[in-house]
């Protein structure tokens, strides 16, 4: 979803969808529909594909422009579907914008009647299946343990210290409040948990939706975020919904600047306010082995997040994720018969 002067549309991301959305004027449907063509054509390693662009040297400004697409259009291709939190996008080469764009299609293709997956009973999941993954694979939790102490040697990590015990380790994967000196602050994060007792009113019996304000529409440097779920995740008492506003703060009243989301929502039965520091780490961990996050922003797609996952493992590695070896390994272990009969 994608607002426009205080209303929200549903982001045209298919041909289809391009004819007839009413964020585009009669012109530049016909115009984005065919952007949508070339996007899905595309194929990096057939040079007939590219319809005269080199995706490695034409910049997404220049492909807008040759398009002949204005201003929203670049809004809601680069914020909703590519899912840039910035313009910065607009003076690299397309290639990248091209990637995003087809993922987006081919996730919602998949996937019906989004491109995003959310966890019944919540994000709480996602831990808990890793935690079963993980015993799979050998690894041992140990909730509810106080960290006293990062035990290091020759400067290098070589255990924690918990209740007077030592976990013994080589590397060791922490977020920022647990390494205070080995991060630097870089901004804030104000987040609003609100209840609602109806679901958003411009887009009335939808259960659960993503909308992102893009900063030009409202003035601002940064996108602003709303996440709604409801009951048919799990996640509230039925009839309710619980919608999540986020954005980075760029003020000294971070309050009044995420009311254009709380405007879309109104009214709210109750709401929670979270302002957070966010922390990068000062250091890559090669030396110590002290792999550090970085912590959650705004985004509530979580690509970042997906981003600072295969960083971390490219640090500790020396190598990229591959996902498609995760998948061989999988076929070894399960044998690949049995993986198709769970799926």
């Amino acid at each position: 979803m994608f607002t426009k002067k205080g209303k929200i549309y549903k982001v045209p991301s298919t041909e289809t969808e391009a004819l007839a959305s009413n964020l585009l004027s009669f012109m530049e449907k016909n115009r984005y529909r065919k952007l949508l063509q070339r996007v899905a054509l595309y194929d990096e390693n057939d040079s007939s594909t590219w319809d005269g662009f080199d995706p490695k040297k034409t910049t997404m400004r220049n492909m807008y422009e040759k398009c002949n697409l204005g201003k929203d259009v670049m809004d809601f291709t680069g914020h909703a579907l590519a899912l840039y939190r910035t313009d910065d996008y607009l003076d690299q080469p397309c290639l990248e914008t091209i990637n995003r764009i087809k993922l987006y299609s081919e996730s919602l293709a998949r996937y019906g009647k989004s491109p995003y997956l959310y966890p019944l009973y919540g994000l709480g999941e996602l831990p808990q299946g890793f935690a079963r993954l993980s015993a799979i694979y050998g690894g041992t939790y140990m909730l509810n343990k106080p960290i006293e102490e990062i035990v290091m040697e020759n400067g290098r990590v070589v255990g924690v210290k918990s209740e007077g015990e030592v976990a013994r380790c080589k590397q060791l994967i922490c977020d920022p409040s647990y390494v205070s000196d080995r991060v630097k602050k870089v901004g804030q994060v104000i987040r609003v948990i609100c209840i609602l007792g109806h679901p958003i009113k411009t887009i009335a019996n939808v259960n659960s939706c993503q909308i992102i304000i893009p900063q030009n529409q409202v003035n601002r440097k940064s996108d602003i975020y709303i996440c709604m779920i409801s009951h048919a995740h799990n996640v509230a008492a039925q009839g309710k919904y619980i919608a999540i506003i986020s954005t980075t703060v760029e003020t000294s009243d971070p309050e009044k600047e995420i009311q254009p989301a709380l405007n879309l929502l109104e009214p709210v039965e109750q709401k929670f306010v979270c302002i957070s520091d966010m922390y990068l780490p000062v250091d890559l961990g090669t030396e110590t082995q002290i792999f550090i996050s970085r912590t959650y922003d705004a985004t509530t797609h979580f690509e970042t997040t997906c981003d600072d996952i295969k960083d971390i493992y490219r640090r500790m590695t020396g190598i990229d994720l591959d996902f498609e070896e995760m998948k061989r390994k999988q076929n070894d272990i399960f044998g690949e018969d049995e993986q198709k009969e769970t799926k």
